[in-house]
């Protein structure tokens, strides 16, 4: 764009110009063209000069811009030299800085190997001191006779008496004779199954049962879990049993689910099963045949199990997962727990004893209080039972602490599943109310204050167990 000072210049050259001839014309006597000849010429040099002027002055503010850019780099120049000083000193740093934490990480790796060898020579020394300790026999002096009660006697020497030794294979073979009549059980079909129903609070609602496993000798005695499972892992059983339990538990929720289908079941599995590729690829099998009644169908764990997760248990618990089937934790023995980890791997209840949440030293261990746990874990999607309720005095304190679920003795005891319950179709007539939480067996139960309420998946529960 013509700036306005340029047009102005123009202006003025054509009027100086046109001055020009027009005093040649008048007052010299000239004639108008020779006038207008040298008006013309006159506005030619005019032009001239201020397109001179004008370059130059133009050519000089080029220079100027010029010096300025060429400032203007040398000082980038300057400040890029010493962004590259810097980096330079930065880069140095950090290599002396990892060259300093390898030497570290190395010297500590080297003290770390060095303790262990010295914490397996110390193993080693204490077990050959234990193997001495042990073999060497206890002596045992005899009294020797009061003074001042017997006649004297001539002095016999004291006597060192060792108590029998002890077979070796002592243990070994009761355990082997365990092991043998848990076999014979299992191929014998005495696998009994007893159900324990979990309440809602302060409803007391049935909403879950755990079905508790019990294992009869020849004799018909009923032996507990905890009497017989850890012999079954050794022998190689476990996972029969808890393939055999499987398979009782989905046809009891089959039965229970014909009236009801708000009602679910606990199903415990050993850590072993878990960890062995056989017997866990034979339970997975079933399960994914029986995929439709993941919702409904909760697999138990220890709470050391999660803690000692492998990478065959981790991998095994995801494919159990991605089948739709939700997990529980029992046998908590602290509240040091992490939600978010659990709720990750499907844990979605989680049993604690009420004896452990209503302990006061508990606040002081663990790393939430609490009264507080249960609103924790629900966050996550997980919910509170809280087991071993004995007495109305746990449920008022517990309902406090937003519990939202619980099972004990004081609802019911684990009762026994009759043997036509898992397939029979027939159903028992129907029972008080009183009979579902253990009123008029022979065990020493706890009754509550207020009976109950009667559900239909209680009075189909009823119908599924037998007497006590």
């Amino acid at each position: 764009m013509i700036r306005i000072s340029t047009i102005f210049i123009a202006i003025c050259m054509v009027l100086v110009a046109a001055s020009l001839g027009f005093v040649l014309y008048s007052v010299a006597g000239i004639s108008g063209s020779e006038s207008a000849i040298v008006a013309l010429t006159a506005l030619t040099c005019l032009i001239l000069y201020n397109a001179v002027s004008m370059r130059l002055r133009d050519r000089s503010d080029v220079g100027g811009q010029i010096a300025d850019l060429s400032r203007g780099t040398a000082d980038l120049a300057r400040q890029v030299a010493e962004f590259g000083r810097r980096l330079a000193a930065v880069e140095g740093r950090v290599a002396s800085a990892n060259s300093t934490g390898a030497d570290r990480i190395q010297g500590m790796a080297g003290e770390i190997n060095e303790l262990g060898g010295l914490v397996r020579q110390l193993a080693a020394s204490v077990a050959h001191h234990e193997d001495l300790l042990a073999a060497a026999p206890v002596a045992q002096p005899v009294a020797a006779p009061r003074d001042d009660l017997l006649q004297p006697v001539p002095p016999t020497p004291t006597v060192a008496f060792a108590p029998p030794p002890t077979p070796p294979s002592a243990i070994s073979r009761s355990q082997t004779q365990l092991i043998g009549a848990i076999r014979h059980a299992i191929d014998e079909n005495r696998l009994d199954i007893y159900l324990q129903p979990m309440v809602t609070l302060p409803q007391r609602k049935v909403r879950y049962y755990e079905a508790v496993t019990r294992l009869r000798d020849e004799r018909d005695q009923v032996l507990a879990a905890d009497d017989f499972i850890e012999a079954a892992e050794v022998g190689g059983l476990i996972g029969r049993i808890d393939h055999m339990v499987m398979l009782r538990c989905v046809q009891v929720l089959r039965r229970l689910m014909i009236r009801s289908k708000d009602v679910g079941v606990f199903c415990n599995v050993s850590a072993a099963t878990l960890a062995s590729p056989q017997h866990f690829t034979q339970c997975l099998d079933f399960l994914e045949a029986n995929r439709a009644l993941a919702p409904s169908f909760v697999l138990e764990f220890k709470q050391a199990t999660f803690r000692n997760l492998g990478p065959v248990e981790s991998e095994n618990l995801a494919a159990l997962s991605q089948r739709g089937y939700r997990f529980s934790m029992d046998h908590v023995s602290d509240l040091r727990l992490e939600p978010r980890e659990l709720a990750d791997r499907g844990v979605r209840f989680i049993k604690v004893p009420a004896a452990l949440l209503l302990d006061a030293r508990q606040s002081a261990t663990a790393d939430i209080d609490p009264s507080d746990l249960s609103d924790l874990l629900g966050r996550f999607g997980i919910d509170l039972i809280a087991e071993r309720i004995e007495g109305e005095r746990s449920v008022v304190d517990l309902l406090d602490y937003d519990v939202r679920f619980g099972q004990g003795f004081l609802f019911a005891p684990p009762r026994p599943l009759r043997p036509e319950g898992a397939s029979a179709t027939a159903e028992a007539p129907q029972t008080k109310p009183q009979d579902l939480n253990g009123a008029g067996t022979s065990a020493p139960v706890s009754s509550p204050a207020a009976p109950p309420r009667t559900t239909g998946s209680a009075a189909l529960a009823r119908r599924a167990l037998g007497p006590n």
